[in-house]
């Protein structure tokens, strides 16, 4: 741990440092070597106050430099040689800055431990004035994690969703992976374009009868009627016949993505170059042999794609119920929040901001100016969650157990073609184990609360829960 000092310190004697240490601050003995006093300056900020023999320092730097003597080259002495002088010359800085940052980091995290802190984040270290001649003394100011008070759970309430799937979401769900295949076959001439014809088109676009970029392409294909481009550009195709050419306005909206065009108005003109009709293959015994069902009958068919839809209605219930739950828990805990830790949360959110500016190819994203302001509530509120959470987990034992990552892996991977493939490959990574181990803790978390809580229970259509984000 690298504490930041920028030159080995020189060391004057300042007296007794009794005059330093308040009275009621308690005080522990460490190893004979050093005493410690810890000092609550706001909320959760501390300061433990290190002082340490100068000769512990002298000595490491001494034998960490005979170490380094041992295999030194230098020009004009043979390897063992060098004398210690001209050793301590070259490299006396680096070895004395690296002993006061490895010293000076145990002595912290030797105090913070005898103390009983649990510290939040990394300390600032600064040497101060006024250690006793022989003794190097030094402030480390810290935060430490809050108390964490939960409230009674039994007076919180919380909607609770239910939903389920009905024989219409299974058709349109066939219709869906029907459209997958379908075929295209082309159209005569004389036929206009409908919804779910294939079009190919050129077409330019104006704006005060200037071009503009993206405004222009030629054998560009889209689906009629699948909301691929604008409304009222599909409506401008739609009935068009191939050959066909045709000059129409096309207001971009506001909000558009494009922000050059975004709230102007421009005049395209489109030619249909060819028209394709779209052919939906049936519902029979190839679609279901072609879409892996293991008895190949329409049947088998449709109950795989129910138990689908189940499998994704659960895990939608669950994350928005899990919500509900976080809101409520939130709204009856009380705790300080330590700055630190936003801190790094703000840091690395700001730091997920920039990567995924520089995969959409902005250019110079690294250096792109993204405030703290500006993910600092989602930050404060995952931090107050986390810190929520885990003290819940603690006093209640809500801990994932084996069996249940075991249950949740299988049930991620059942929607996959080789679902032992899939487990494999959680269970081969720790990092995702862990994930997974995350996702059982806040489930149990979840169901926790709604045992306590007072649980409006609410059912919504299969369509609306699935056009929740």
């Amino acid at each position: 741990m690298v504490w930041g000092f920028e030159s080995p310190p020189a060391h004057q004697p300042h007296g007794s440092p009794d005059f330093l240490r308040r009275p009621e601050l308690p005080v522990f003995p460490l190893e004979n070597t050093m005493t410690v006093t810890v000092e609550t300056l706001e909320k959760l900020e501390r300061k433990i106050t290190l002082t340490l023999p100068a000769d512990v320092i002298q000595n490491e730097v001494a034998a960490r430099l005979k170490r380094i003597a041992r295999d030194v080259k230098m020009d004009g002495f043979r390897p063992g040689k060098v004398p210690m002088n001209v050793v301590a010359q070259r490299y006396g800085y680096s070895v004395h800055y690296e002993v006061m940052n490895d010293k000076v980091g145990e002595a912290f995290a030797t105090a913070a431990n005898e103390a009983q802190l649990r510290v939040a984040g990394q300390p600032r270290i600064t040497e101060k004035e006024g250690a006793p001649e022989g003794q190097l003394a030094f402030d480390a100011v810290f935060e430490v994690y809050p108390e964490v008070k939960i409230g009674d759970l039994t007076g919180a309430k919380v909607e609770k969703l239910d939903a389920s799937v009905d024989e219409a979401a299974i058709e349109r769900t066939l219709d869906i992976l029907r459209k997958q295949r379908r075929t295209f076959a082309q159209r005569a001439q004389d036929q206009a374009a409908q919804d779910g014809d294939r079009a190919t088109i050129d077409f330019e676009g104006k704006i005060d009868g200037e071009p503009f970029e993206g405004g222009k392409a030629e054998a560009f294909q889209f689906i009629v009627g699948d909301g691929q481009m604008l409304k009222e550009f599909e409506d401008a195709v739609r009935g068009m016949k191939t050959g066909e050419s045709k000059t129409f306005p096309l207001a971009f909206p506001a909000d558009y993505h494009g922000k050059d065009v975004a709230g102007k108005t421009a005049d395209f003109l489109v030619t249909v170059k060819k028209l394709e009709a779209a052919h939906l293959p049936a519902v029979d015994e190839a679609l279901a042999k072609s879409l892996g069902i293991a008895d190949g009958t329409v049947e088998g068919l449709r109950a795989d794609i129910r138990k689908n839809l189940e499998r994704e209605v659960k895990f939608r219930l669950q994350a928005r119920n899990k919500a509900a739950v976080m809101d409520a828990l939130v709204a009856v805990a009380e705790l300080d929040l330590p700055k630190s830790v936003v801190q790094s949360e703000l840091d690395r959110l700001v730091e997920g901001a920039r990567a995924d500016l520089k995969q959409r190819g902005i250019k110079d994203a690294e250096k792109a100016p993204i405030p703290d302001e500006l993910f600092r509530p989602q930050a404060e509120r995952r931090v107050r969650l986390g810190l929520v959470v885990a003290e819940l987990v603690k006093a209640n034992e809500l801990h994932a157990k084996p069996e249940q990552i075991k249950a949740h892996i299988e049930e991620l991977a059942a929607s996959y073609e080789k679902p032992a493939d899939v487990i494999r490959w959680y269970q081969s990574d720790n990092r995702r184990m862990a994930e997974v181990e995350a996702i059982v803790i806040e489930n149990n978390v979840t169901e926790f609360v709604l045992s306590k809580a007072q649980v409006e229970n609410k059912t919504v259509a299969f369509d609306e829960l699935m056009a929740q984000s």
